[in-house]
């Protein structure tokens, strides 16, 4: 299986296909299966490489605080080790905050940047909101589902919600398609239109919610990302 040695963990990754690259970000909790069915459409005509975060999946779970800085630096040290110069970068929800970070630090990595119901300004969790209910309840059924250690869950959670990354969107020069789900109530509307402070960014309203518009919309989805990776700058 393909591993990684990135900084202090190893990291599991797959590459499915050939030609222009495109790295997949999943996100809190979830990892290379999460983008199983875009992966395989997209590999019809590029070269994709589908990551385990740190904390997730098949990579190293260490202790302690995680940051989405150091994830963006955990993606940009893949991406060294697999020689890959330049690529496509699609983030989903935490892995969307990565996406932003990696494509405005190291704009030489990121060509086009898709970041799909994400946001870039910090969250508190309200106890008995649907949120909370989403992190705090059902989240737990999903990790007996697909186990993720309790320590490295938190460790990403509270990297994502703390992250503001609102002074990094007009740094970003990467040709940028911002995709909002039209029932996302993880995400709200006004805090995905604050992305469009990245020059010339694009903004799509797709049906589905916050998992649902990749699971159940997929035809939509690869549509819209196939559309914004095939576009010149």
């Amino acid at each position: 299986m393909p591993y990684g040695q990135v900084a202090d963990i190893k990291m599991f990754y797959e590459v499915h296909g050939s030609g222009t690259p495109v790295v997949l970000i999943p996100g809190l909790g979830s990892n290379t299966r999460f983008f199983a069915g875009l992966a395989r459409k997209l590999a019809e005509r590029r070269q994709v490489i589908v990551l385990d975060p740190r904390g997730a999946g098949r990579s190293d779970k260490p202790r302690g605080d995680y940051s989405i800085e150091q994830m963006a630096q955990d993606v940009a040290g893949l991406m060294a080790t697999l020689q890959i110069a330049t690529a496509d970068v699609v983030g989903y929800s935490m892995g969307g905050k990565v996406a932003l970070q990696l494509a405005a630090v190291r704009p030489d990595l990121v060509d086009h940047l898709v970041l799909a119901v994400t946001d870039a300004r910090p969250k508190v969790t309200r106890r008995f909101s649907f949120r909370w209910f989403m992190m705090d309840v059902v989240s737990k059924i999903l990790r007996a589902v697909d186990p993720q250690p309790s320590y490295a869950f938190e460790a990403q959670r509270r990297a994502s919600e703390g992250f503001d990354g609102r002074e990094l969107l007009p740094q970003v020069t990467a040709r940028t398609l911002i995709i909002r789900a039209r029932g996302d109530r993880i995400v709200s509307a006004g805090d995905t239109a604050e992305l469009c402070a990245i020059p010339g960014s694009e903004l799509l309203d797709l049906p589905g919610g916050h998992i649902s518009m990749l699971q159940l919309h997929m035809p939509a989805f690869v549509d819209a990302v196939s559309s914004c990776l095939d576009s010149g700058h």
